[in-house]
């Protein structure tokens, strides 16, 4: 959620941390704060807001090569300057910035006040900086990353975090548990973030810490030691390249990031496809899951585990699964999962979804299958993450970078992953290869057809700025529309905040269709199906009774029934969904734009849910 930012070496620190801060704002974005070690004193600058106020407070002659920073999404306490990171000791020698929350924050506070300390914050991280100095004033051999041990043995909870000492100007101690740390390795420097958007520019040489793990660097050389069951063991991490550069993450002549991820979809389908179609076996290969044949057909059901719109992107690879492969599959999500003591089959296929590869909810899913002896894959989109690694085998989603809170080209690449499973695990079944290789075309001319979806962005930002003015909006859809329908009202709510609620179209009936109103217009999803005439019935049925209607479809409707129209290309009828995403997107995007909203930064969100 939040952005954390660490560097020690021989450079400026500040211009790193507000560059790596100024990276990471879309993980939070309502207050920032950095601290460095100057003249052998500890310097803090803090503000509510975003980064460019804090880069503007910032004293000019501020010279340190020793820091840390914070972007923060707010938990505890108001979002103000006060609870803004860094967090620092009453004395001023320690200064730490955290990710995550601490469950027993509240018990811990009331011990250190017991004691006499005197809290300003409202935050659970202060608690950690003034119980790792006490550490370090009890103990007079104590060294930092002993202190930072010995505290986080007392804390319950998830954290992510860095710490500084004034009086160990050549360190920062690193620990991980449940909220992503990833190191960066430079020469004769190095570098920490909660997310590699911060380090590219600098080292693609990256270390991702493990839950337990903690980590002291210095700017020649680091280490790590892991907290299991009171003690610490040295443990040897190999180094990761990062796949992704600087240029991935500049805006280029967009204006935002989510137009820009939107622009980037046809490509990055082409890196999806890229090696995975087999033509001459009509068939998809995958070798990310390491499963075989048998191993394949011993699958007796899938089932998608994810969060927001990796769930709706779920349901979608449960329908294309049931359709091309015959077996059972549903999505559910992993919030919903992890909580209700599930039923674990041995032969059910599990997939954990996530963009980011660290969903909390996720992860935790991930962990109590393994736990229940469950067979799950990852789907995710950054290498080294921790779902990918906890499951050890899966599909890379091949997006590229996704920087806006609002998913686009990770959600479209994880709908077209899903077909290339149902694909794969149909032909080792009764999917016959003539329809193998129907499939097998349709999916290679996604990108083409998403390249003309786009060409019309002109004609989908005058429908969405005609309806801009609703307060409330329905979409509507049926069997393969269903999905899209969640994933279209998602996408409005949560960057133009105009509520928006989806429903199945036969359900309109029992209870729904009492709020039609001439204001309140309805997005119907056509696809090209044995459904049509239903679907149809149901605009009818919506302007009945005076509502509005914008028809998205990819085939003919009776001209004049709907109020607008939004076409698309017609594809293979297994994978319209994928192409049904993309006006959606467009929609909501034109839609926020036309009220003003801050679209890559949208109020009470972030990009990368790592806490509860």
């Amino acid at each position: 959620m939040c952005g954390i930012v660490g560097y020690v070496g021989e450079r400026d620190a500040v211009p790193v941390l507000i560059e790596g801060l100024h990276r990471l704002e879309y993980r939070g974005y309502d207050s920032a704060g950095l601290a460095v070690v100057h003249r052998g004193r500890l310097q803090v600058t803090k503000t509510a807001g975003r980064v460019q106020d804090l880069r503007e407070k910032l004293k000019s002659n501020t010279r340190a090569t020793l820091g840390i920073g914070h972007t923060r999404w707010a938990t505890h306490g108001e979002p103000n300057e006060i609870n803004a990171h860094p967090h620092t000791d009453t004395a001023g020698r320690i200064a730490v910035v955290h990710n995550g929350i601490i469950e027993n924050a509240e018990q811990l506070r009331a011990q250190l006040q017991d004691s006499g300390v005197r809290l300003v914050t409202d935050t659970d991280t202060e608690a950690l900086a003034h119980m790792i100095a006490a550490e370090l004033a009890a103990a007079g051999e104590c060294t930092l990353q002993d202190a930072v041990m010995r505290t986080l043995r007392r804390v319950e909870g998830a954290y992510g975090l860095v710490v500084l000492d004034i009086k160990h100007p050549d360190q920062l101690v690193v620990a991980r548990n449940g909220s992503p740390i990833v190191l960066g390795l430079g020469e004769n420097e190095m570098f920490v973030a909660s997310d590699v958007a911060a380090l590219v520019r600098y080292t693609r040489q990256v270390i991702y810490l493990e839950d337990g793990e903690v980590a002291t660097i210095r700017a020649a050389d680091y280490s790590t030691t892991t907290l299991n069951g009171g003690q610490a063991a040295n443990k040897t991490k190999t180094p990761t390249t990062v796949d992704a550069d600087e240029g991935d993450y500049d805006l280029g002549p967009y204006p935002d990031y989510m137009r820009k991820e939107i622009h980037e979809q046809p490509d990055a389908l082409r890196r999806a496809l890229l090696g995975r179609l087999d033509d001459r076996f009509a068939t998809a290969r995958l070798g990310g899951i390491n499963l075989d044949a048998r191993d394949l057909r011993s699958i007796r059901q899938v089932k998608f585990l994810g969060c927001g719109s990796a769930y709706y992107a779920g349901q979608m690879g449960a329908m294309v699964v049931e359709e091309l492969a015959r077996i059972p599959a549903d999505a559910e999500p992993a919030s919903e999962f992890r909580y209700r003591s599930p039923v674990v089959d041995p032969d059910t296929l599990y997939v954990a979804v996530s963009q980011s590869g660290e969903t909390i909810d996720t992860l935790m899913a991930v962990q109590e299958l393994k736990r229940k002896g469950g067979q799950v894959i990852g789907a995710v989109n950054v290498v080294g993450s921790a779902i990918g690694r906890e499951c050890g085998r899966g599909i890379f989603l091949h997006a590229g970078p996704e920087v806006a809170v609002a998913s686009t080209k990770a959600l479209t690449n994880m709908a077209v992953n899903f077909a290339l499973l149902g694909l794969l695990l149909g032909r080792v079944r009764d999917l016959s290869a003539a329809s193998g290789h129907r499939v097998v075309t349709g999916l290679r001319t996604l990108p083409e057809q998403v390249a003309r979806i786009l060409a019309s962005e002109e004609d989908i930002a005058t429908i969405a700025h005609r309806f801009a003015e609703a307060d409330h909006m329905f979409f509507i859809g049926r069997v393969r529309g269903w999905p899209v329908a969640r994933e279209g009202a998602q996408k409005l709510k949560e960057i133009s905040y105009v509520h928006a609620e989806a429903y199945q179209a036969g359900e309109l009936k029992h209870g729904p269709l009492a709020l039609i109103q001439r204001d309140m217009p309805s997005v119907v999803i056509i696809p090209s199906d044995g459904l049509v005439a239903k679907n149809i019935s149901t605009i009818e049925q919506i302007k009945a009774r005076g509502g509005p209607v914008i028809a998205l479809t990819s085939t003919d409707i009776p001209e004049g029934l709907a109020d607008a129209v939004i076409r698309i290309p017609r594809a293979e009828p297994e994978l319209e969904p994928i192409l049904l995403n993309v006006p959606l997107q467009i929609l909501a995007y034109h839609t926020a734009a036309k009220l003003g909203r801050d679209i890559d930064k949208p109020r009470n969100l972030a990009k990368s849910v790592t806490v509860e």
